[in-house]
């Protein structure tokens, strides 16, 4: 199992703040002889269906010398995980945590933006300081 992220416990209060019950931590994860690891999954009750909203969210800081490098890392771990979290698990949604200000500063370049659409990931945004979601996308 791999360590936890920098902003591990960011994220995760962060969807405590919203309403979010950690329900894994980490989320385990079986492909074929293949044991993983998800960051986080956690459940929201829609009180109007009265039926429950799973996400898992991989975290990453993209904090190291090389941004793009740090984004094909998370592009490929982001792919294998749905793939077999849809094995497992296919009510959950994947999501790919990121914080704001690499979202604003490199996630919105042409280039990433293509490559996200392309590959249907989808991203969810925390603030580091006031450790909140500020963005989920699509």
């Amino acid at each position: 199992m791999s360590a936890k992220d920098k902003f591990h416990e960011v994220v995760k209060t962060a969807l405590q703040k919203d309403q979010w019950i950690v329900t894994h931590d980490p989320y385990p994860l079986q492909a074929g002889s293949f044991n993983l690891a998800i960051d986080i999954g956690a459940e929201k009750i829609i009180a109007a269906e009265q039926k429950g909203r799973k996400i898992a969210v991989e975290i990453k800081s993209f904090r190291s010398p090389s941004r793009i490098a740090d984004f094909y890392n998370a592009l490929g771990q982001f792919i294998s995980y749905r793939s077999a979290l849809k094995l497992q698990d296919k009510d959950r949604q994947l999501y790919l945590g990121v914080p704001s200000d690499i979202y604003e500063e490199f996630f919105q370049t042409s280039f990433i933006q293509e490559l996200v659409q392309e590959n249907q990931v989808y991203l969810l945004t925390y603030n580091i300081e006031q450790e909140v979601i500020e963005r989920w996308l699509p």
